[in-house]
């Protein structure tokens, strides 16, 4: 018997995926809900697992932009496994492994290639470029090497010695494409403008030193510095609620709720998933959902759901080493703040130079939603708050606040 494999809808509106990468080659024995393939939309990457066991028979290229619904591989259920298969003890063991975790959804099953495996794409590209994937560390899953990953390699090069200077013309992925196409907009279509200013940030310093160890023995999860910037934002959203609408044509939408947008690095890029009603939650509920969000990213389980209907953008360009940027906007929202690293850096308090950890930030707006005087007040009210977190944040009760 012959099984068709369709793509999936990954989602509302999504009408097509393309190809990224095949993770099994023609006349592979494959197993049920072992991963064959990876499936690029405008909005996420995402794993194909195998409906059924079976010889697969590949219906498409890799690079193919294929329509929802579509059949791009035969699964033939009467094919024999390969005799001590190692692939197929290794399925086995994950199918009793899934009849123990049954809340484990077959997107999330891990991938059969080993720690440091490159994929089928990746090997051939690498192949080309005359380098080994001894020599790459990938960002896929378990640090498998991806297609990505082999298109920027790079070989190890010395003194030019007249040795291959090529060059590759790779086409971008629908997801980067898309992305392209959003930034682009952004600039054409909406009037951005960005304002700065600095924060003090030794008080967030001193409660972390103080209450770090407790808060993550009680809650195991680490009191990081979002927990504060988003509540500080909720507030700042609240005392202006325009920076927290959005246009649409001739009318503006305004919420009543705060559903923030973080930006997070995966494996595939920037994603940007969503906290839902912030405003409901604390300390914890806010490091809780920061860490779970970031380790479905990372692990390339997020799901387009996930990464929707966000009302303002926090984005952290610290962690990367960034002084001062102007984040641009993710649309239809109309503001996004910058986060930047922190630098002790001499300031005048009360008349005297002291060192203090400064970081800059930064607030990109839609001058058409949001004016000068609303986009600065949110900033200032969100510097308050971030050096004045056990008065406004706390209302002078960290421990209850951090549910200690």
């Amino acid at each position: 018997m012959i099984l068709e494999m369709k793509v999936p809808s990954p989602g509302e509106s999504i009408t097509e995926v393309e190809i990224a990468a095949w993770l099994v080659k023609d006349g592979d024995y494959v197993e049920k809900d072992q991963p064959v393939a990876e499936v690029d939309s405008d909005k996420a990457t995402l794993e194909l697992p195998a409906e059924e066991s079976g010889i697969i028979t590949l219906k498409a290229e890799e690079g193919d932009t294929v329509s929802v619904g579509s059949v791009v591989c035969l699964i033939d259920l009467d094919g024999e496994k390969p005799a001590g298969s190692e692939q197929s003890s290794v399925s086995s063991e994950k199918k009793e492994e899934k009849k123990e975790e049954k809340t484990v959804a077959p997107i999330a099953a891990e991938k059969t290639y080993a720690s440091g495996a490159a994929s089928p794409a990746a090997k051939k590209i690498l192949t080309e470029k005359g380098i080994s994937s001894s020599e790459i560390i990938g960002t896929g899953r378990d640090r498998r090497i991806t297609k990505g990953d082999a298109i920027n390699a790079v070989p190890s090069m010395g003194t030019p010695a007249g040795g291959s200077r090529s060059s590759e013309r790779t086409k971008l992925s629908m997801l980067r494409r898309k992305v392209a196409e959003r930034l682009v907009a952004v600039k054409n279509e909406t009037a951005m403008l960005t304002t700065f200013n600095e924060v003090d940030m030794k008080p967030i310093f001193d409660l972390r030193n103080d209450f770090k160890d407790e808060f993550k023995a009680k809650h195991n999860v680490g009191l990081g510095f979002m927990s504060f910037f988003t509540l500080a934002i909720v507030r700042a959203l609240k005392l202006f609620p325009d920076v927290n609408s959005m246009l649409d044509g001739d009318y503006k939408i305004s919420h009543d709720f705060m559903d923030i947008s973080i930006a997070v690095s995966g494996p595939k890029g920037l994603m940007v998933p969503v906290i839902r009603n912030a405003e409901n939650l604390s300390f914890r509920g806010i490091e809780n959902e920061v860490k779970r969000l970031a380790l479905r990213a990372r692990d390339g389980q997020i799901t387009i759901d996930e990464m929707t209907g966000g009302t303002f953008t926090i984005t952290n360009g610290g962690v990367f080493g960034s002084m001062l940027s102007t984040p641009i906007l993710n649309p239809p929202q109309s503001g996004i703040l910058g986060m930047h690293n922190i630098v002790e850096r001499p300031v005048a308090i009360k008349g005297e130079v002291v060192i203090r950890p400064i970081m800059f930030v930064a607030l990109s707006y839609d001058h058409r939603v949001i004016d000068g005087r609303e986009s600065v007040g949110f900033l200032v009210a969100v510097k308050e708050a971030l050096e004045n977190p056990i008065e406004i944040l706390m209302d002078n009760n960290p421990k209850k606040a951090l549910e200690l």
